[in-house]
């Protein structure tokens, strides 16, 4: 029997941690791209640098969303392998909570790296477009750091429930 496999340890397999921070990275960007890109129509992957003024440009931003929901569905699927492995293995511990805030993690971290890089060094969109765009990043930005800061008082919370069991 493993650390991973005890009743109460507070050992995270790295398989289990893994997965569900790849789940989160997956689900956010789906979020983005389903939510902001697809229904909201904010933006889309080249928005701030290739303006959709005929319908080559549309086919482009069509192909730039594409490849960036692809990327999503690979994290997603890394995410399930990894979780039904860490499954077969027996690591899974007995409680959603660490999960839950594994998953939270995930996508603060997602929605924290693609807004600094993609609005910010790159610019090649922001959030909401318009003359107070950096206010939509710059909350874009927080949500992702509470996301992070949440998910990671879940899988605190849990530990220190585990180490305080009798």
């Amino acid at each position: 029997m493993t650390q991973a496999t005890l009743t109460r340890s507070t050992i995270l397999p790295k398989r289990f941690v893994l997965a569900g921070i790849l789940l989160g990275m997956g689900f956010a960007g789906f979020f983005d791209g389903i939510f902001l890109h697809q229904i909201m129509q904010w933006h889309h992957m080249l928005s701030s640098v290739r303006p959709m003024t005929n319908m080559t440009d549309v086919k482009v931003h069509s192909v730039a969303d594409g490849l960036f929901h692809a990327a999503d569905y690979g994290l997603t699927i890394a995410g399930v392998a990894l979780l039904w492995r860490s499954h077969l293995a027996d690591e899974l511990p007995k409680s959603t909570q660490p999960f839950i805030g594994l998953i939270l993690l995930g996508a603060g971290l997602f929605n924290t790296l693609e807004g600094i890089i993609d609005h910010e060094i790159l610019g090649i969109h922001h959030v909401h477009s318009g003359t107070h765009f950096m206010l939509w990043d710059l909350a874009f930005l927080g949500f992702g750091i509470a996301l992070i800061i949440t998910g990671y008082k879940f899988v605190e919370r849990w530990k220190n429930a585990q180490e305080s069991m009798p």
